[in-house]
């Protein structure tokens, strides 16, 4: 009796002690857009024209491919809306192209803590994309964490480059 109240106990602080305060299953991605016919001056934000001859391997051209994140969150600045939508632009007039969203974290955090931040970065540009009506099937959405940091250093101007999800054409 003893050892089962011992053993449970234990299982009950294991538990306890990898929990986190901070809640990763919000949904921060809002559609702001206001409608189909919202595009341009009215919504603060100026088309991207595609065009045909400018698509490549790399993507729409003159549209970035990273999006940068504060500290701790996975929230899409409205700074990156027009990157993000340039980018649906360009996927929704190539249904056969395929995009992998890879999201990414400072140095500072565990592991564990840190895959996952950089998963729901990844997710929030997905579904940033979806809202845009690009096909789920044309986005995967992965997380390298802290494993791979676009510069090596510490301090703020250094984790501010390494907290971001890179947009990277197949």
């Amino acid at each position: 009796m003893l050892k089962r109240t011992i053993y449970s106990l234990a299982i009950v602080a294991l538990i306890a002690g990898c929990s986190s305060g901070t809640k990763l299953n919000d949904a921060p991605v809002t559609d702001r857009t206001g409608g189909a016919g919202s595009q341009g001056a009215a919504s603060g934000v100026a088309p991207v024209t595609i065009d045909p001859n400018a698509m490549n391997a790399a993507g729409p051209v003159g549209v970035s491919r990273i999006v940068y994140f504060d500290y701790d969150s996975y929230t899409v600045k409205p700074d990156f809306q027009s990157l993000i939508d340039g980018h649906a632009r360009f996927l929704k007039a190539s249904p056969n192209r395929r995009v992998s969203i890879e999201g990414h974290t400072d140095d500072r955090g565990g592991r564990e803590y840190n895959l996952a931040l950089g998963q729901k970065r990844s997710e929030a540009v997905r579904r940033a994309l979806a809202l845009l009506g690009v096909n789920d099937a044309q986005i995967e959405a992965v997380s390298f964490g802290k494993e791979k940091p676009a510069v090596s250093g510490s301090g703020e101007s250094v984790w501010a480059q390494n907290r971001r999800a890179e947009i990277t054409y197949r």
